[in-house]
């Protein structure tokens, strides 16, 4: 019998582990270790994204990953007027020298930066509890979906894109996510529309997957990297996470999230 099937097991849970062991730690920590974290997976994260779109610009991959990385660990203790500088320099930069899928390039990277700033803004000025909560509504929408769209299967979500996505698991994630939310609210007092905006946190994260799912159809690229041994890259791992912090950042700069209990 064939154990190829199961070849990747071992360093799948080996890689989650430590990943689970560094990032709970971080996020516990908060302060430095926080945003050294999220500034280094950003950074990753942009390194990948050049490695995709523009291969044959080595001489750009590990400079502009750089960049960005530095970039959104300033943003963090600047102004909010020169963050959005910070923010956003990398990006422009980008989109000069780069010179193949600029559209795509410009707007996941982006998103990538404006992800890392809401990450640290939601663990630094909102605090723990608002950290595990979202992610904990994306792991919920993950697993939900996940099993859901293994167990129930039925009419994809947009095959066009990303094949193995169903509206089964679509659903189901969107369940688990308003289940956390509800939970948050109930046990620590938050806003009672908590599980409606936890469902449309989980969308985002949706939407934050089919984006990488776009980008690797459209490179014909199947993982981000290999630096994640059995999961590929940090875009492969953390797609999700960037669309649900986007759409948070957003509610905290228009709406003034999070708003008051009841």
């Amino acid at each position: 019998m064939s154990n190829s099937k199961w070849d990747d097991l071992k360093p799948r849970v080996l890689s989650a582990i430590v990943m689970a062991l560094v990032a709970g730690g971080a996020v516990w920590a908060g302060g430095y270790w926080f945003i050294t974290l999220i500034a280094i997976s950003s950074g990753l994260m942009s390194w990948e994204l050049t490695r995709m779109l523009v291969p044959d610009q080595v001489e750009r991959h590990l400079s502009y990953g750089t960049n960005a990385g530095f970039a959104l660990a300033l943003a963090t203790f600047v102004p909010p007027y020169l963050a959005v500088i910070a923010l956003l320099a990398p990006v422009l930069y980008g989109l000069i020298v780069i010179k193949q899928k600029r559209l795509m390039f410009g707007a996941y990277s982006l998103l990538i930066m404006l992800a890392g700033y809401g990450f640290i803004y939601l663990r630094q000025d909102l605090g723990l509890v608002w950290m595990i909560w979202l992610l904990l509504v994306v792991v919920a929408s993950d697993i939900g979906g996940y099993a859901a769209g293994r167990l129930l299967g039925g009419p994809k979500f947009w095959p066009a894109i990303s094949p193995k996505k169903t509206w089964s698991g679509t659903i189901a994630g969107w369940v688990g996510a308003a289940l956390v939310g509800w939970y948050f609210s109930a046990s620590y007092g938050l806003w009672s529309g908590l599980p409606l905006f936890s469902l449309l946190v989980a969308f985002a994260a949706q939407m934050g997957d089919i984006a990488e799912s776009a980008i690797k159809r459209k490179t014909g690229i199947k993982d981000s990297s290999n630096l994640i041994p059995g999961h590929g890259g940090f875009m492969d791992r953390f797609d999700g996470m960037l669309g649900a912090s986007v759409v948070v950042l957003a509610a905290v700069v228009l709406a003034g999230f999070p708003f008051g209990a009841g």
